[in-house]
């Protein structure tokens, strides 16, 4: 008899049940999964963060917005330290937004076109993989991103009240073709 209540419970936790706009467990998502979401929230959009406090203020042996700034004109853009402070802020901001999960989508959205960026110009000319220069770090940092949107930051986030909390397809390409549209305007100009 146990057994059978266990087999009928199992069966009813995996049927998914249908709302007119999402489809969704009939269990209730873990809380192991919230804290690991937590945990790869702070750990990308902090070291984000760091990033672009390097480029913005020179924080973590980083060199400040005037080396940025020399080093972004170097690469092609004009005027180099107006973008990097567009850069600095992508990363500062939207790395803040991903550690609290707040407004993941666009702090997504703020990654995912930093990292297009660094692949086009900078990245992309020495292969994949980072040892040689190459694009493997910017891809795992715009796929975190868009699987953080595309997943929901988690009940421990602060957008937990929000409708996007919970993720699902509009978020996830919110997220990338935001990122996409602003790292094109950006080679762009």
């Amino acid at each position: 008899m146990s057994a059978k209540r266990i087999l009928n419970r199992s069966s009813f936790a995996t049927e998914p049940t249908t709302t007119p706009h999402r489809t969704t467990s009939a269990r209730p998502r873990s809380w192991a999964a919230d804290w690991g979401l937590l945990l790869l929230r702070l750990t990308f959009g902090l070291l984000m963060a760091g990033h672009g406090s390097q480029k913005l203020f020179g924080l973590f042996g980083g060199g400040g917005l005037a080396a940025t700034g020399r080093g972004f004109e170097a690469i092609g853009y004009r005027p180099g330290r107006v973008y990097a402070v567009i850069g600095g802020l992508s990363e500062l901001l939207g790395g803040l937004g991903l550690a609290l999960g707040l407004l993941t989508p666009l702090a997504a959205a703020a990654l995912i076109g930093v990292m297009i960026n660094a692949m086009v110009t900078v990245t992309g000319a020495h292969g994949f993989w980072d040892a040689d220069g190459g694009i493997e770090y910017n891809i795992a940092i715009a796929v975190v991103a868009l699987t953080v949107a595309a997943t929901g930051p988690g009940r421990l986030a602060a957008d937990r009240v929000f409708p996007w909390s919970t993720g699902g397809w509009p978020e996830a390409a919110l997220a990338a073709g935001l990122g996409g549209a602003g790292a094109a305007i950006t080679l762009a100009l």
